[in-house]
């Protein structure tokens, strides 16, 4: 079994001499054995316990540092790269997009504020972290709290509210005849898979996890697939090796305009 360790790989963060900079503590990496489910019985979870795993996961997973792969695909196109994701809940994201030749584009976002610096094009935008913003730079169309439980491998959701347990599963609904619906693990209590349903049924919003390892925190998803039916967009996550719950800079989060960058209205974007 792998040990947690406290380095990065030279060759594969060369490029994020930033976020090695920023980051103030060593952090717990994932064990590389995935989680063996084949001798755990399968059940029914009550109510009460998918209500614990919600919670005990969201105080859990706080943090966290990694290289991954993107697929992304939308009508504006598709595109693999390499992404560097930093998080920390509640509302603290900073994303780097990388090449061979370096940082492609830099997005940072903080409880009130966007902001984003593409390299190649010169070119520095900012505003509100809204979630029309946020997804003109990130291309997820959600709100800032959302998209960072998401990218730990959350439900954006609290185990709060009128909630309905059924078939290991939690479902609610929300104004303006939406839903919304959790549904966990069988053998592992965990959740799987996220969905947010518009007044007609149809899905606005879904994320499923997958690949699961071991952490001292408790399992985490390698893969996370994010889709968005009516916008025709999808996004594929796979981390590779992250560090959980590591201390992290608060200058990570804000990116100011560099020196002799044009600035843009974030409008400009599209979206």
């Amino acid at each position: 079994m792998r040990r947690p360790r406290c380095e990065w790989k030279t060759t594969a963060y060369s490029a994020l001499i930033g976020i090695i900079l920023g980051a103030s503590s060593c952090a717990s990496t994932l064990y590389k054995e995935p989680i063996d489910v084949e001798t755990v019985p399968a059940r029914e979870w009550s109510r009460e316990e998918l209500f614990q795993s919600l919670t005990e996961r969201a105080e859990r997973f706080r943090s966290l540092r990694s290289l991954a792969s993107v697929h992304y695909q939308g009508k504006d196109g598709r595109g693999k790269f390499q992404e560097a994701i930093v998080v920390q809940r509640p509302d603290r994201l900073r994303l780097e997009t990388l090449s061979s030749f370096g940082v492609l584009l830099v997005v940072t976002a903080n409880g009130d504020r966007v902001a984003g610096y593409d390299p190649r094009e010169n070119f520095f935008v900012h505003g509100k972290s809204s979630k029309e913003n946020l997804a003109r730079l990130t291309r997820i169309p959600l709100e800032l709290r959302e998209i960072a439980a998401l990218l730990m491998g959350l439900p954006p959701v609290a185990a709060q509210g009128n909630w309905e347990g059924k078939q290991n599963s939690l479902r609610r609904e929300l104004p303006g005849g939406r839903n919304e619906v959790v549904t966990f693990h069988s053998k592992l209590g965990i959740p799987t898979q996220w969905e947010r349903s518009g007044p007609n049924g149809g899905i606005e919003m879904s994320a499923h996890f997958s690949d699961f390892s071991s952490t001292p925190a408790g399992p985490f998803p390698l893969k996370i697939s994010l889709e968005a039916p009516a916008q025709q967009k999808r996004v594929e996550i796979r981390y590779q090796e992250p560090e959980l719950n590591v201390d992290l800079s608060p200058g990570l989060f804000v990116l100011e305009k560099p020196q002799n960058v044009r600035e843009l209205p974030i409008e400009s974007l599209g979206g």
